[in-house]
């Protein structure tokens, strides 16, 4: 007990270490939350392209180019570890040593984020029946307005806790920041492990962490879910 009490002291008390993990949380909430924003409004634009494109044979030409852009995006996004886009990201596209690396973990993982978002929304999109895009039309509505106010809200009750699941894996993907040098949770704990040459402690309490915002987060989904199928009875 005596041990574990100095060992406490030493990775979080002294030289007040605990400041590591808490500017950590912070910015890892920080970039989950931006990052969401970003992947979310660039994968329903994505989503919905793609579903055009494959719902309509008679598209205009700049329909197939939007859709050729945006399958080779989903190629590459997909194809490639988000660790290599984080490095691309920082070290090639924005070579400036005064960028934010907030700015740039953001955008990467916007980026990362928006090619997953984009396939479940498209799938949630082509699960609906054609016989809505009829029902759409026959009120009068155009195609945008159709999508809109009768396909969208029906897609996106189905796709909700997948997306909800898709947030919680951005969550943890953020753990790489440190390799631009960016203090996050994860980050924070090899600073203070680098300093005390005690790698348990600082290493379970980023675990630990983790591991209670997960946890939070799958409750809500979990409740989520059991509210969508109470309300679909």
């Amino acid at each position: 007990m005596t041990d574990f009490k100095a060992k406490f002291i030493l990775n979080f008390i002294e030289d007040n270490r605990w400041r590591y993990i808490t500017e950590g949380l912070g910015t890892t909430f920080i970039v989950t939350i931006f990052a969401i924003l970003l992947g979310t409004a660039l994968g329903f634009l994505v989503a919905v392209i793609r579903s055009t494109a494959d719902k309509n044979d008679k598209n205009p030409v700049v329909i197939h180019i939007l859709d050729g852009i945006c399958k080779v995006y989903l190629t590459v996004i997909r194809g490639t570890p988000a660790m290599i886009q984080l490095l691309i990201m920082y070290y090639i596209v924005f070579t400036s040593p005064d960028i934010s690396k907030r700015f740039v973990a953001i955008l990467t993982f916007g980026i990362n984020s928006g090619a997953y978002v984009a396939e479940i929304v498209r799938s949630g999109i082509m699960s609906i029946d054609n016989g809505q895009f009829e029902a759409g039309r026959s009120l009068g509505f155009n195609y945008v307005q159709t999508m809109m106010y009768i396909i969208a809200p029906q897609a996106f009750k189905n796709i909700l806790p997948a997306l909800a699941n898709e947030f919680i894996t951005l969550l943890k993907e953020t753990s790489i920041c440190g390799y631009i040098a960016l203090t996050d949770i994860t980050h924070g704990a090899n600073v203070i492990r680098s300093q005390t040459y005690e790698p348990m402690m600082p290493l379970l309490a980023a675990a630990f962490i983790y591991l209670a915002v997960v946890s939070l987060l799958s409750a809500g989904v979990s409740k989520l879910e059991r509210r969508l199928r109470t309300d679909a009875r």
